[in-house]
C-alpha cells in the first residue's frame, strides 16, 4: 500500500504581531526592519491558505513541516503558529522541526517548546532527535534551531543529536522502515556562509555511516534536490521546498510543497516526488514528478 507524505516549510506567518519597543532591544530589531522593508511583501497569508487547501485536498497520510513558522520570535507569534499546526492535523498526523526564525533569540526556545512541543516529540515522548513510526516510515526529527547573533541565520545540531542519530537510523533500518530525516537547515546549501548549517559535515558523516532513504529540509526557500553519500556508495536525496507563503514572483521560488508517494519494501523502496507550486495567476498545480 502506498503511503503519502506531504512536506511544506518556511510558513513565516503573516502579519507580524505588534512589537513593544522592549521586544526589539535585541537581534529582533534587524528582523523587524527586514520584515517592514521586504519580507512582509513576500509572505502572504492568502497564498498560504491556498497552498494548505491544495495540500489537504491531496489527503496525505502524514505532513512534515520543517521550520520557520515564526518570524522574529515574539511571544505573540506562537499561539497563531500552534493554531496553524492544529489546522493541519494533530501530532499523530503532523511532525514539526524548528528553524532559525522559531528560535530567533534565546527566549524564543521556550515559546516554541510550549506551543509546538506536541508536534516535536517521538512515539516514546522523547525530543530531538525524535522518531515516529507511521506506516512503513520512520520519521526522524532533528532541531537545527539555535539563537544566533544579529545578521546570522546559522543552524547547529550539536554533539548530542549527532551521537543519537546513528542508533536511531540503525534501529529503523533493522525494522525495515523507510527512513525520513526532517531538518530545517539543508546539509547542502546554496545560501551564504552566515546561513549555513555549521556542522553539516558531521551530519553527512552520520548519513554516510548509517544511511537514510530521504532527507527533507527548508530554509533556502527553493525547490532543491541534492544528494548526500550513504553507505556502500548509495546516494540519499536531500530535498528542499520553497516557502509555503511566498507570493508569486516575490521570492526565490513561488510558494509550493511536495508530495512523496512511497511503497515497496526494504532494499526495494519506490519513492515518487510530486512538486506542487503556485502559478503567477495564483493557481496551485503539479509542475513535475521525479522518481527518487
Amino acid at each position: 500500500m502506498t503511503f503519502t507524505l506531504a512536506h511544506l516549510s518556511d510558513v513565516h506567518l503573516a502579519p507580524l504581531p505588534a512589537a513593544h519597543v522592549l521586544d526589539l532591544c535585541s537581534k529582533r530589531i534587524t528582523g523587524y526592519l527586514n520584515w517592514q522593508r521586504r519580507r512582509r511583501f513576500v509572505h502572504d497569508g492568502a497564498v498560504l491558505e491556498r497552498i494548505v487547501a491544495d495540500l489537504k485536498a491531496q489527503t496525505p497520510d502524514h505532513i512534515a513541516v520543517t521550520g520557520d513558522i515564526a518570524n522574529i520570535g515574539l511571544e505573540a507569534e506562537y499561539a497563531p503558529g500552534r493554531d496553524f499546526l492544529d489546522g493541519l492535523g494533530d501530532a499523530q498526523t503532523v511532525s514539526f522541526v524548528p528553524g532559525n526564525h522559531d528560535i530567533y533569540v534565546a527566549e524564543s526556545e521556550g515559546f516554541a517548546t510550549r506551543a509546538f512541543g506536541d508536534f516535536m516529540r517521538g512515539d516514546d515522548g522523547g525530543s530531538f532527535p525524535y522518531l515516529k513510526r507511521r506506516g512503513p516510515l520512520a520519521i526522524i526529527g532533528l532541531s537545527t534551531g539555535v539563537a544566533t547573533a544579529p545578521f546570522q541565520a546559522t543552524g547547529e545540531l550539536g554533539p548530542a543529536q549527532l551521537a543519537a542519530l546513528g542508533p536511531l537510523l540503525d534501529r529503523a533500518r533493522d525494522q525495515k522502515l523507510f527512513r525520513v530525516v526532517l531538518i530545517h537547515h539543508p546539509p547542502i546549501s546554496l545560501s551564504p556562509h552566515h546561513k549555513r548549517l555549521t556542522d553539516a559535515d558531521a551530519l553527512k558523516q552520520v548519513i554516510a555511516a548509517h544511511g537514510a532513504e530521504l532527507i527533507l529540509h527548508g530554509h533556502d526557500h527553493r525547490d532543491m534536490l541534492n544528494f548526500v553519500a550513504g553507505p556502500d556508495g548509495e546516494s540519499v536525496p536531500a530535498v528542499g521546498v520553497p516557502s509555503a507563503s511566498a507570493a508569486p514572483g516575490a521570492d526565490k521560488d513561488n510558494a509550493g510543497y511536495h508530495l512523496y508517494r512511497i511503497d515497496g519494501g526494504a532494499s526495494a523502496w519506490r519513492c515518487e516526488m510530486a512538486v506542487r507550486a503556485m502559478d503567477a495567476d495564483g493557481t496551485v498545480r503539479e509542475v513535475k514528478r521525479v522518481n527518487l
